[in-house]
């Protein structure tokens, strides 16, 4: 027998013209209710998102077909990626079928589902739609029966995990009936080892009951399959279209770099986000983006920390809002509490599948809290915002003294350059506020200078010229403030006629090479891992190796800002380190609290996270807690003693240890 079979067994050629008529009137709800949602997304301002097309296609790419993000979860993850990949394979077999039988063959007479080719596809479909039942049957189980916490179950969730198994058993009934008539008991039917079990029930019954059943099971099927493409638009099946286009959308960098507001503007009627108008398009877009995976959530170190910050609902409320009551206040929607919770780790969008960006909001809200109604997370908070507009530092110190920590060096012959008086060097070092006041953090910037010294490399600082980066400020929502105190450190640096800057705060490091780049600075900024790592691989910084065990924190701005995570592991190595990974490092990283402009705020609510990244520390058994911020270095120092592990646990910055070890 020919090894193929008959695509439109038992209901003919003549259910083409009702079937396409159908499918178009499916389609045509489809792209109206998708119309509908478009002119939600319009109420948002204009933002440039399909530059770079190459680049934004490959992403789908990896991301969508290839599940990327989606498989780095496991269990959930695994399953869907799984179902996903089933899902797709049964896609393109249907299209092949519908190529062969509505085009190719009636057009042409050509036939191309036979042979070898065919037995082929017909086992890869079988076993594709099998994974695909047996992956929704568990991600069903784990919704519903097991429940992980504050997993959300709604109505839209039954209806797509219904609809979808629906049309997966639908299939292999609908192909068991056509093989119990036509197949059984020839070798054909083991190339469909699925569908032969289906076919089972159906082998007792006389041919016209087969034909009968397999007649209402097509109809039936199909039907479900027209269901499936009206519910898209309402329903969140709407991920299936709207999540590759929002990662087609997405942010390309450098990352986490903010929109610079025109103060200026004397248009603008109000500044930051206070209303859906006030949200840029894709910030409407991601919400219906979600999937309810709830990973941003799992990740947030502020959720898991007691805060009432969850990054999947505050998408979500905006959504709600954008949809159903645009002219309401976004901000009295997710609460203020929520909004000053926020750390800026990126922890939320590092994981997200649907690239969804959920920190820009959240800034936006902030800048609206704080330019047009002066409210700030607390009196601490707005003493800071003062001290730094009087005094260049948040920390209320005077001005004068922001290099006095250089002096000992210098008493040492140590050679430290003064830019602003007129002195050179190869490098400016952007000390940061904590390097040049908090004596703890002073000694950061002493060992860098060492490093640097024994380098052969000359270090020139702005001493009491050098301002706050302004970046605490920034992620506060005060562009004001920020933007004045960055432009007074541009002038001070392109004055002083430096070639290349470095800092060894991450903070300001992430702010003078992404940020300052919008008020003009357009010189190489380094951080002090990565530039050390070079003076260490081109053999001009020379360290002696001795043994130390200890742990390691990635800082968010170091690691999910700005992808360093080998530089300071490598400079570990090269100090004889033996390093006792934390369950959650690099991408995973759990934040100090310090972010977002936190080290300015108290932490009032809930679990301390200092406290809580200090006891994952612990848990390695590791005597030594190594981290590369002076803001985690003051968190670490709070975060120890508050665990009471001052006795098992010692924090040391990065260039500490390496300062100890020159050679």
């Amino acid at each position: 027998m020919e090894l193929t079979r008959e695509i439109y067994w038992n209901v003919g050629h003549s259910v083409m013209i009702p079937m396409y008529l159908l499918v178009t009137a499916a389609f045509s709800v489809l792209v109206w209710g998708l119309r509908k949602r478009l002119a939600t997304y319009r109420l948002g301002q204009a933002l440039e998102r399909c530059d770079r097309r190459n680049e934004r296609l490959s992403g789908v790419l990896r991301d969508i077909f290839l599940q990327a993000r989606v498989l780095r979860v496991k269990g959930a993850g695994t399953a869907h990626g799984l179902f996903f990949f089933g899902f797709v394979l049964l896609t393109i077999g249907t299209t092949l079928v519908f190529v062969q039988a509505d085009v190719l063959d009636p057009l042409f007479g050509l036939r191309f589902l036979t042979g070898n080719f065919y037995l082929f596809f017909s086992i890869v479909l079988d076993i594709a739609g099998l994974v695909a039942i047996i992956m929704l049957l568990g991600l069903a189980v784990r919704r519903y029966l097991l429940r992980p916490k504050d997993l959300p179950t709604v109505g839209d969730n039954a209806l797509m995990l219904g609809l979808l198994l629906a049309i997966l058993f639908t299939g292999f009934l609908l192909e068991g009936a056509r093989m119990a008539a036509t197949e059984l008991g020839t070798d054909l039917s083991w190339w469909s080892p699925v569908g032969l079990f289906f076919a089972q029930p159906f082998a007792g019954l006389s041919e016209a009951a087969q034909r009968s059943i397999h007649s209402g099971l097509w109809w039936f099927h199909f039907a479900l399959v027209l269901g499936f493409f009206c519910a898209i638009p309402f329903t969140r099946l709407r991920h299936l279209l709207l999540t590759p286009a929002n990662i087609f959308f997405r942010d390309l960098g450098p990352t986490g770099k903010l929109t610079t507001l025109d103060l200026e503007d004397e248009e603008a009627e109000s500044f930051g986000a206070s209303k859906v108008s006030d949200l840029f398009w894709k910030d409407i877009f991601d919400a219906d983006a979600c999937t309810y995976c709830k990973r941003c959530q799992d990740r947030c170190p502020a959720w898991n920390t007691d805060k009432p910050l969850s990054p999947m609902k505050l998408i979500n409320q905006i959504g709600e809002v954008s949809f159903s009551n645009p002219e309401a206040n976004l901000i009295e929607t997710i609460t203020t509490d929520v909004l000053w919770s926020c750390t800026t780790c990126r922890a939320c969008q590092e994981i997200c599948p649907a690239a969804i960006e959920h920190v820009p909001k959240i800034i936006e809200m902030r800048r609206n809290l704080v330019l047009m109604e002066g409210e700030f997370p607390g009196e601490e908070v707005t003493k800071a915002m003062e001290n730094s507009e009087v005094n260049g530092n948040p920390l209320g110190m005077a001005p004068a003294t922001r290099a006095d920590w250089a002096e000992e060096l210098r008493a040492e012959g140590i050679k430290i350059a003064d830019l602003a008086a007129g002195e050179t060097a190869e490098i400016l070092y952007f000390v940061g506020c904590y390097a040049s006041f908090d004596k703890r953090n002073q000694k950061i910037a002493k060992s860098f200078i060492k490093l640097c010294s024994a380098a052969g490399v000359t270090v020139g600082i702005l001493g009491k010229e050098e301002k706050c980066c302004g970046e605490p400020m920034r992620k506060l929502g005060n562009e004001y403030l920020y933007q004045m105190l960055a432009a007074e450190n541009i002038e001070q640096i392109q004055a002083s006629g430096v070639k290349r800057i470095v800092s060894a705060c991450p903070h300001c490091f992430n702010t003078l090479s992404k940020d300052y780049v919008d008020l003009g600075l357009e010189l190489p900024v380094e951080h002090a891992n990565s530039f050390l790592a070079k003076l260490l691989q081109s053999g001009q910084l020379k360290l002696k190796q001795a043994p130390i065990d200890c742990t390691y924190h990635d800082s968010c701005y170091l690691g999910r800002h700005n992808d360093l995570y080998e530089a300071p592991r490598q400079l570990l190595k090269a100090a004889g380190a033996y390093l006792h990974e934390m369950e959650k490092s690099r991408q995973e990283s759990f934040c100090c609290s310090a972010g977002g402009g936190r080290i300015l705020a108290e932490e009032k609510i809930g679990e301390r996270m200092n406290q809580k990244r200090a006891k994952m520390a612990a848990e390695t058994g590791a005597p030594i807690l190594v981290s590369s911020c002076p803001f985690c270095m003051s968190m670490f120092e709070d975060g120890i003693k508050g665990a009471d592990l001052d006795e098992q646990l010692k924090p040391l910055d990065l260039l500490e240890v390496l300062a100890e070890r020159i050679g």
